[in-house]
Order: C-alpha cells, then structure tokens, then sequence
C-alpha cells in the first residue's frame, strides 16, 4: 500500500512503509458501524447540565389565585400551573437522564481500523520517522507540518505525548495531538490528515491488529 513517508527532519524517505492489512486495508462496505460509534463518542462526551424545575420546586404559588367559585373563571390553585407564565414546567430535563451509549470492544476496534482504512484509500495517511520540537516552539511544528503537506485539519498521532510536543502544536487550532492507544473514529475521520510516526504505527498496528489482547 502507498503511503508517504517522510524523515524526522521532514524531507521524503526513500524507505517503504509496510502497514498491516488487517488495520488499513479493509474493504468498508457500509459506514454504519462508524456511524454508531461516531455517535457514540459525541454522547458519552456530553455534559448533563440541563435542569428544569417542576411546580413542587418552584418558588411561590402557595395562595390560591382566587376563589374556587363564582368569579366566572377557571378554577386554579396555584399560580405555579405548568401553563401559566413562571409555572413549573412539564417533562422537562432533571439532571439525571443517562445519555451514554455502550459499544463492545470489538465493534469500536472494527470500526477505527474501518476509519483507519479509509484515511489510507484516500491518501490521508502520513508517516514520519518521529516528531521532535526539543525548542518547543509553534514556529517548529509548523514548519515540519508544512513540510510533510499536512496544512489543514490534522491528527498527529504518536507514542507518547511528551511536554514539549504539547507546548509545540497546543496553539494550533487545526492539529490534535493524541497518543496511539486513544486513536478513535471522532477524531480520525474528521481529519484531513492523519500523521503517525513510525513507533506510534506500531503501537497502533500491535493493538488494532492482535484481537482482543
């Protein structure tokens, strides 16, 4: 499979890269396991904030409006109704609903190597040799990045995630630095580049590649 390879200091490597069929060369029939686990990781990120209060919570309404009869109106007992204005309200968020979605281990490790695929079919797969700002500079990582081609949306993936790489790319809105073992479909397949160094394509192919191990 052709892939670009590129050295530490960003320049074209004249080695080939071999990648593992069984993490970037299936064959994606449907998207429909990427979509569920796509859907998946938007959920479990979501912060249960949402709280709306009932009448019981509502403060006030204790004296009834008016009289039970004879006035010609309906009849209420307290002005905390769910339809009157500053009443409870109905069916509303508590701050207890579950909004998490389980997926099993091998459904989310089928559909990386699905996404994985993909990025590598249409090209978007980049590896080099390693990532290294020892300046810790943004100036740096931008020249290298500019240098392998990676110049718009870009996962940099890599072994570990060392202070200095984080303080190199922290400022750049369009690049996420993850670790190997936390490569997921969210962040994959909204990438228009997915760089991994060479120790980080391991990682990746040892994880994806064994099974359940």
């Amino acid at each position: 499979m052709a892939v670009a390879n590129y050295t530490k200091s960003g320049t074209k490597s004249t080695s080939a890269v071999k990648l593992d069929k069984n993490v970037f060369g299936l064959e994606v029939d449907n998207h429909e396991l990427i979509k569920a686990n796509y859907v998946a990781y938007l959920a479990n990120g979501r912060q249960n904030l949402a709280q709306t209060k009932t009448r019981g919570l509502v403060r006030g309404g204790g004296k009834k409006p008016w009289r039970q009869k004879g006035t010609g109106r309906a009849r209420f007992g307290s002005s905390r109704n769910p339809i009157w204005r500053g009443g409870g309200i109905v069916f509303g968020p508590t701050g207890l609903e579950n909004y998490t979605h389980k997926v099993n281990k091998s459904a989310k490790r089928t559909a990386i190597k699905q996404v994985l695929s993909l990025a590598n079919k249409e090209n978007k797969l980049i590896i080099i040799e390693d990532l290294n700002f020892k300046d810790s500079k943004t100036k740096s990582a931008v020249t290298l990045l500019n240098k392998i081609g990676a110049t718009k949306n870009t996962l940099l993936v890599v072994a570990d995630k060392t202070p200095e790489l984080e303080r190199s790319v922290s400022n750049l809105a369009k690049v996420k630095l993850i670790q190997a073992n936390y490569v997921n479909v969210f962040d994959a397949l909204n990438a228009d580049h997915v760089v991994l160094t060479s120790e980080a394509l391991k990682i990746v192919s040892e994880w994806l590649g064994g099974g359940d191990k």
